[in-house]
């Protein structure tokens, strides 16, 4: 792809009031440069998610549609989590945009990898990956929990991008892709790999927080961590098996080793080690119908087929129409 393109750069926001107008400011700008370069169109879009926020984020994107040529926005009609405030951009710019690109509003991810990106792009890749050169930015225990989670989910077979989130670039076609994984408990950076196409890698380093508090605090992390295993492997049940078959070999293990001292009269009579085995059995047995839980909880959300976001306003769509009609005029 060579010529200009239309290009739209989806920004989930929660609470974002603190950084927005930092946020809106510097994609206008990477926008204005890449239209100046006549590397997209004109029409290209900011296409700001709000949440169901609780501050003054979506009067903000509201005001900014009216003032900024490049910005709109689309207002979900209360919080469903980022995945799904991602996806419902997603859903709005592809029906327009030849590229969509997914950035966090917090800045932490380097806007000046956008044009890397459109520049892979026409050089033919359908879907480029922000990928981060280091992990300074994070604490030690962070670091260490990342890397252990992407040994994890590699040794469990899924196919991750590892150090990469959700700052990617995405054609059109990929995007419509994307969309068809009719999936409820969202893992995107599980399924973008899967959608397949000619992809590349962008390299940035990430910055500090622009301003605002963290969205991903360790429960957060911890909850969208289980999600991605349990939604992409059944492995952790087949562990259960194995887990079951080890307990009854060490059971007949003990039997015959019980018979043994019975024989030679060297059986002495324990309360604790009774007891012992009983809690040790207690807490296995726990731990297994949770991990069963996990994903029959899963297999309960996805048969109901409930919507993933409901969009209140879409003024991005209501924008693209109103530009359309005053060139058909």
């Amino acid at each position: 792809m060579t010529e200009a393109f239309k290009l739209g750069i989806v920004v989930p926001c929660y609470n974002e009031e603190e950084v927005l107008p930092e946020t809106n400011k510097e994609l206008t700008q990477i926008i204005s440069n890449l239209v100046n370069e006549n590397k997209i169109t004109n029409d290209s879009k900011i296409v700001f998610v709000d949440d169901g926020s609780s501050d003054k984020t979506w009067s903000m994107i509201d005001e900014y549609s009216k003032t900024n040529d490049y910005a709109s926005g689309v207002k979900l009609s209360r919080n469903f989590g980022h995945q799904s405030a991602l996806l419902a951009g997603v859903t709005s710019a592809s029906n327009s945009c030849d590229a969509v690109v997914t950035i966090d509003a917090d800045l932490q991810d380097d806007v000046n990898a956008i044009p890397k990106m459109v520049d892979e792009f026409l050089n033919g890749s359908e879907v480029v990956y922000g990928v981060r050169n280091n992990r300074q930015t994070d604490t030690s225990f962070k670091r260490d929990t990342a890397e252990g989670f992407y040994k994890v989910m590699g040794w469990l077979g899924v196919k991750l991008v590892p150090d990469s989130a959700d700052f990617r670039l995405m054609s059109q076609r990929a995007c419509k892709v994307l969309l068809s994984y009719r999936e409820t408990n969202l893992f995107l950076r599980g399924i973008v790999p899967m959608v397949g196409f000619k992809s590349a890698k962008v390299y940035y380093a990430r910055k500090e927080r622009f301003a605002g508090k963290s969205k991903y605090p360790l429960r957060k992390m911890l909850k969208l961590a289980i999600n991605g295993i349990t939604s992409f492997s059944i492995v952790p049940i087949k562990m259960i098996m194995q887990l079951g078959f080890l307990i009854v070999l060490i059971s007949i293990g003990l039997l015959i080793y019980t018979i043994v001292q019975k024989i030679h009269g060297n059986v002495v009579t324990g309360w604790s080690s009774m007891m012992i085995s009983i809690w040790a059995l207690g807490g296995v047995q726990l731990i297994c119908i949770s991990v069963i839980g996990e994903y029959v909880g899963k297999i309960f959300n996805e048969v109901k087929h409930r919507p993933r976001f409901t969009i209140e306003r879409d003024i991005y769509t209501e924008k693209t129409l109103k530009e359309e009609n005053n060139e058909v005029k």
